[in-house]
């Protein structure tokens, strides 16, 4: 085929999923021995749903030894107070001194000091005790499940994940080269394009959060988009569309014409006068469909064999294939040599 040149318009496409905006592993504020799971995989939640218990007969004992302990002080207190009523009466009276008077307000101190830890203590058990039952804290849906019944698990080990109701985003992964211009794309709209897989339909979507670091195993910079009031479901797969603007004039061939000889990329270019063909080194720009955009290596006019590359040699003569019953093309025709 003889070389042209069209104007450079690429496309990039990545694969997304959906997901929510907010996503929370749940897990006890306690350590214990999972009692029971009361959601699965799946299950839509409401705020305030009870997803798990832990077995809290060791919590609900630690309550009641910190009330006891509280109702020990509050005695302690109420006879520190009575004594000095009394104490004081008696100083009213001249039968003691200032002093054994300042050493019983300082027991009421202390007592009253001792209630107050002892109020807090008990406090701090009851909470601990409630802790024994997860609820949501909003609304959602359980997208994993880390525990199972029978477990005994430490504070804070996560036993159920949530995505919670409101915002989507299309989540998906760039190189490292793109990672910039998305950074510069944070906020515009129209410039990306969102397309469901198995549906034509697409929706515009806004660059909402571009990754500070790569992947340490992909290398790669998740990139979050905002879907705005599509309708999508969490999980689902789709293309996320950034066009490219139309660039400067570029080579297009096909793939059967480019091949790769010590470590270079390099198609054949045919000599029209000596009906021969030589090695000529390429770089390749990238792709487009089943094309292959040449960034440098090649003019326009220049006649490159697009088939049969692979059982050519350096300087082999060739001749123009026809057709059975039709006339040879002239030199600057189209059709591949042979």
């Amino acid at each position: 085929m003889t070389v042209g040149t069209s104007q450079a318009n690429v496309a990039h496409d990545y694969a997304a999923e959906i997901r929510s905006r907010s996503e929370s592993r749940l897990g006890f504020r306690v350590a214990g021995k999972l009692l029971s799971r009361e959601v699965n995989l799946g299950d839509r939640v409401r705020a305030g749903q009870v997803l798990a218990r832990l077995d809290g007969q060791d919590l609900r004992l630690g309550a009641d030894a910190a009330r006891a302990g509280m109702n020990a002080a509050q005695v302690q207190f109420d006879l520190a107070m009575a004594d000095l009523r009394r104490y004081r009466e008696l100083h009213q009276q001249g039968f003691i001194g200032a002093a054994e008077l300042d050493r019983r307000e300082a027991g009421v101190r202390s007592a009253q000091s001792q209630l107050d830890q002892a109020k807090a203590q008990w406090s701090v058990q009851g909470n601990q005790a409630a802790y024994a039952t997860l609820v949501a804290d909003a609304a959602g849906v359980v997208t994993a499940v880390e525990a199972e019944p029978g477990q005994v698990l430490a504070a804070g080990t996560p036993v159920v994940r949530m995505a919670y109701d409101g915002p989507r985003d299309a989540v998906f992964s760039v190189p490292e080269d793109r990672a910039t211009a998305f950074r510069a794309l944070a906020g515009q709209r129209g410039m990306l394009r969102l397309q469901l897989w198995g549906q034509d339909a697409e929706v515009p979507v806004v660059v909402r959060e571009v990754a500070a670091a790569a992947d340490p195993v992909t290398r790669t910079y998740q990139v979050k988009a905002d879907v705005g009031a599509a309708a999508v479901s969490l999980g689902q797969t789709a293309t996320v569309r950034v066009a490219g603007a139309a660039g400067d004039a570029v080579v297009r061939l096909p793939l059967t014409a480019v091949v790769e000889a010590k470590g270079r990329s390099v198609v054949w270019l045919l000599d029209p006068v000596a009906m021969t063909v030589r090695q000529q080194p390429v770089k390749v720009g990238g792709a487009d469909g089943n094309l292959v955009v040449i960034a440098s290596g090649l003019k326009p006019g220049d006649q490159v064999v697009t088939a049969g590359t692979h059982v050519l040699n350096l300087g082999q003569k060739v001749r123009r294939y026809a057709e059975p019953g039709v006339a040879a093309p002239p030199a600057a025709s189209m059709p591949a040599a042979s």
